[in-house]
């Protein structure tokens, strides 16, 4: 399974790209789960798990991270923002 995961704002500059496809094991079924392998890939990915709040979107849909994924699928990941 291929996914085309997207990170934003701090995420992006942490891992150090705003976007890469990733062949994902076929058992990886949720977005927690993903969330999870990949914060096990190395330092930059593991503030996936760190991040609180982290809100996350599948196929432009924001859902939570109980939510299905499947091949060919977008996951895009967002911090927390704040702003004045």
């Amino acid at each position: 399974m291929t996914l085309n995961i997207l990170y934003f704002a701090g995420l992006r500059e942490a891992i150090g790209t705003g976007r890469e496809s990733i062949a994902m094991p076929a058992d990886t079924s949720t977005v927690g789960a993903l969330r999870e392998h990949l914060a096990r890939l190395d330092e930059q990915h593991a503030m996936l798990r760190s991040t609180k709040n982290l809100r996350v979107a599948v196929n432009q849909k924001m859902l939570g991270m109980d939510a299905a994924i499947a091949d060919g699928d977008e996951i895009a990941f967002f911090p927390p923002v704040t702003g004045g």
